[in-house]
């Protein structure tokens, strides 16, 4: 019964990742551009430096802490008493974004977890449209100034189901204001993460933002119409990871993840993520996004320290955004 679970839960993942990369013999697929059919597009980005130095393939990484909130909830199931992860970057845009997550292990009865996630765009100068009978028709900057921003809030909770299966998920408060005008709205995430018992090897599957449309306002007395409806920008993914190198007691350790994405605004996409770990102290990471427009390569390293009964970790991401920028990333992580 077992070997027959483990077998289902491996078949399910190889054929959605090579579904990813092998289309079906004989039929050629439909290229269908879902580009900007979602917003809430702040809930795409992972502000955790482990995760995204190893090209966002955050599914199957395993060894979770308190930022597993925002990639794979299932993984918070790691979390063995209490864990606290600060998150900080600056995007593309000179736009800045700070995350904290904290967790705490109930023991038998699963782990739980907060979360806050923040987006600052900055000071935006305000332009309009240029004057009926007025000369061009440039935008016309007037010397004000607004801002936005976006907020994520959450409550989590994950649970070691058996000793090979964690499943976990979230449900998240949100928010996003731009100029005064302000949209809420609310999302569920799920996720499942589970050992086959062949060594190390491991298959998960997440899905995230679920959750209604929503609308900026109601009834515009100067345009004679309603905003449009705001869909989520929903998320499928599947991952399978493996780790190398594991012998007992030795000092090397080398982790390597695939990852297939489905998401409901964009090409499907693939993840390739690599993690080597030395003396369970030192931390390299690199991996790559396919199919993207721009992004591609991901680096990082890490560390871990201890103090007193308490760890501490700190990591830190490279993500290339190609002639956009290039982004960098720091996460602090404390736990007992």
């Amino acid at each position: 019964m077992h070997l027959s679970r483990r077998f289902t839960y491996c078949a399910a993942a190889f054929m959605v990742l090579t579904a990813h990369l092998f289309p079906q013999a004989g039929i050629s697929p439909i290229d269908i551009e879902r580009a900007g059919q979602s917003g809430w597009q702040f809930l795409k980005i992972n502000g955790d430096a482990r995760q995204a130095s190893m090209a966002g393939a955050y599914t199957a990484i395993g060894s979770g802490n308190a930022s597993s909130v925002f990639g794979n909830p299932a993984s918070l199931a790691d979390v063995t008493n209490a864990d606290i992860r600060l998150n900080a970057l600056q995007w593309v845009a000179d736009i800045d974004h700070q995350s904290i997550a904290a967790a705490y292990s109930l023991g038998d009865f699963g782990v739980v977890g907060v979360s806050l996630a923040m987006l600052d765009y900055g000071d935006i100068p305000e332009t309009i449209n240029a004057p009926a009978g007025s000369s061009g028709t440039t935008p016309l900057i007037t010397g004000n100034m607004f801002t936005a921003n976006d907020m994520a809030a959450g409550l989590s909770y994950a649970r070691k189901v058996t000793d090979n299966l964690s499943i976990g998920g979230n449900v998240r408060w949100l928010q996003q204001e731009i100029a005064g005008l302000a949209m809420r709205n609310w999302s569920l995430d799920f996720g499942t993460m589970y050992y086959t018992g062949f060594r190390s090897l491991r298959v998960a599957i997440t899905a995230r933002n679920f959750g209604p449309d929503s609308r900026f306002g109601g009834w515009s007395e100067e345009y004679q119409s309603e905003s449009d409806n705001v869909r989520m920008p929903l998320d499928f993914r599947a991952g399978i990871a493996m780790d190398f190198l594991e012998e007992e007691g030795g000092p090397h350790l080398l982790t390597v993840i695939l990852e297939g994405d489905h998401p409901n605004d964009g090409r499907e996409k693939f993840h390739i993520g690599t993690s080597y770990t030395y003396e369970k102290m030192f931390f390299l990471r690199g991996g790559y996004k396919f199919n993207y427009d721009v992004q591609r390569f991901t680096f990082g390293a890490g560390m871990h320290y201890a103090f007193g009964e308490m760890k501490g970790t700190v990591d830190y991401a490279y993500v290339d955004f190609g002639v956009l920028t290039q982004v960098h990333m720091f996460s602090l992580g404390f736990s007992l």
